[in-house]
């Protein structure tokens, strides 16, 4: 195996590692010089990188090695662990998402989560993807019924459910209860949307109307996914990031990642050496 802490090679003009800074022009987040520590454990190494607007990107490499914590702390979900200290900065837009004035939940509602494990609530279907409008404020049952539909297309579901609507959501299979999720995700109209492991939990063919459905989104939402499965990141992602005991190790455009990594490191991981 390679020494994973090999010193990168500079860009002689930038100074910046080439290999981790693909050519985004129209970033929608910038992550400076991240770090996260857990108590006296540091899970994350001042990572900086550009997230492509409208574009799928997906953070790889073994258990443990930072991606999740990556992800949390695009929407502050990291402010919930006692634990947790951030350092560096990220910025949505321009505007950092660590600024004392900013609003978390305006926030956590411009940059959506979809989980690991789908979670809806207990209620009606129609009701799990009402709850984020009606927590907003939206009344008007004309209203709701339109956004519930919209996004239950949006998220490829509308055709299985619409004459139920009134059923529980505990009753969908996995697959759809995952899409659910996604549609009560889009429901409140983020920016941007974060995809921990979305898939781990699902069967083949669930997994694949997910992909199918996360690349029919792309039009509207810049979505961001951690995954541990390499051939998914390289199936629907548009940029990957491989890390490794919190350091971004590689960062660039998936086909030329996985195809021609220029670092050791990185080919050794996605061909199985380690991880």
């Amino acid at each position: 195996m390679n020494d994973l802490a090999a010193a990168p090679i500079a860009n002689s003009t930038t100074g910046l590692d080439p290999a981790l800074n693909p050519d985004i022009a129209n970033p929608i987040l910038e992550v400076h010089g991240l770090g996260v520590h857990y108590g006296s454990k540091q899970a994350l190494n001042a990572i900086s990188m550009k997230i492509p607007k409208n574009e799928i990107t997906a953070f790889i490499g073994p258990s443990g090695c930072g991606k999740s914590t990556l992800l949390r702390c695009l929407n502050r979900l990291n402010d919930l662990v006692p634990i947790a200290r951030v350092t560096g900065d990220v910025t949505l837009d321009g505007e950092s998402i660590y600024n004392e004035d900013t609003d978390v939940n305006l926030l956590r509602k411009r940059v959506g989560m979809v989980f690991q494990k789908s979670n809806p609530f207990p209620k009606s279907i129609y009701e799990n993807v009402a709850y984020g409008c009606r927590i907003q404020g939206i009344r008007n049952q004309q209203e709701l019924d339109g956004i519930v539909e919209r996004s239950l297309r949006g998220a490829a579901l509308w055709d299985e459910v619409k004459d139920r609507l009134e059923d529980t959501a505990t009753g969908l299979s996995g697959g759809q209860q995952q899409r659910l999720c996604i549609a009560r995700t889009i429901a409140t109209q983020p920016e941007i949307i974060l995809f921990d492991e979305p898939c781990s939990a699902l069967d083949p063919i669930a997994t694949a109307k997910i992909e199918e459905l996360m690349q029919s989104l792309k039009t509207e939402y810049t979505q961001i996914i951690v995954t541990h499965n390499m051939q998914q990141a390289a199936r629907i992602s548009d940029y990957t990031a491989f890390l490794y005991l919190g350091d971004l190790i590689e960062y660039g455009i998936t086909d030329e990642l996985f195809v021609k990594p220029q670092k050791q490191e990185t080919e050794d991981y996605i061909t199985g050496r380690f991880g």
